[in-house]
């Protein structure tokens, strides 16, 4: 019964936080960058330099991992256009004081699923990747909009690595707009404030409110969260009842008697004396 009524509370928080999110909430910044016509054109604006001319593949949510390894990076929005460009786009509204190594830590991610066992290095070089990272805060500190970055010499900046690795990150809190001034009003939409006579921003506008009035995209984004806390009720289990067993098997391994292996069993893990009874008999 505590576990319906801590669902049904969790539910109504969940729709709650539906009908507040904003272009700037996950999942639903993911779910306006599903429309081809928004992603094309925020790539567009936020690299202006170079042209896209049509998105091949759209995914979000995307998750990452490298070969013999545990740890996964999931993107916000993973895009690659016909020309087998690949562009990374994250929403960051907290400042972790990590994002140089996260994004270290992103390409590394990129490049790892690009190239395969036994391919030469210089496949990397035919995908050209854009990691581009949307900030509520300024990480630089120096009230710039955009920082764009890619890898030259340090004697010569005009003599370039070539390795086709760019990385641009937006700050939403600039005030100050000069060639940045393409993202300006979505930057501006990040901080709440609608520009109503700015066509893209509108359409983003648009898409937000479709989605949300969309019950079968209502559906999903409960259902992901609802299976999410599962799985996460589920690690937490796991790993209560490794630690039980665990505890167990050491104080027997050093002669404890049973008594105080109960005890050990309420204190730490709160349990009552007849699960704790429940546990010896089990382990």
């Amino acid at each position: 019964m505590k576990t319906d009524k801590t669902r049904q509370h969790y539910l109504r928080k969940l729709e709650e936080r539906w009908d507040k999110m904003t272009i700037t909430s996950d999942p639903l910044f993911g779910l306006v960058m599903e429309n081809e016509q928004i992603c094309h054109g925020l790539i567009q604006r936020a690299i202006p330099e170079i042209t896209v001319t049509k998105i091949k593949r759209i995914e979000t949510q995307k998750d990452i991992s490298s070969y013999g390894l545990d740890r996964k990076v999931r993107y916000d929005v993973y895009v690659e256009d016909d020309r087998d460009r690949i562009y990374v786009i994250e929403m960051q509204m907290v400042n972790q004081h990590n994002l140089p190594a996260r994004l270290r830590y992103y390409q590394e991610q990129i490049d790892s699923e690009l190239l395969m066992p036994g391919d030469d290095y210089q496949k990397l070089l035919n995908y050209p990747t854009y990691v581009i990272m949307f900030c509520n805060f300024d990480y630089f500190q120096r009230g710039w909009a955009k920082y764009q970055f890619d890898f030259a010499c340090t004697r010569d900046r005009q003599l370039k690595l070539g390795d086709n690795r760019t990385v641009v990150v937006f700050n939403a809190t600039a005030n100050t707009f000069a060639e940045d001034e393409p993202m300006r009003n979505f930057l501006q939409l990040m901080r709440n404030q609608v520009v109503a006579n700015d066509n893209f921003v509108q359409t983003i506008q648009n898409e937000i409110k479709k989605i949300k009035q969309s019950p079968e995209r209502r559906r999903g984004f409960m259902k992901f969260e609802l299976d999410l806390m599962d799985a996460r009720r589920e690690g937490f289990n796991a790993g209560r009842e490794d630690g039980i067993r665990e505890l167990i098997q050491s104080l027997r391994q050093a002669n404890f008697p049973d008594d105080d292996i109960r005890k050990s069993l309420m204190n730490g893990f709160h349990l009552t004396a007849e699960r704790a009874q429940e546990y010896l008999h089990r382990y």
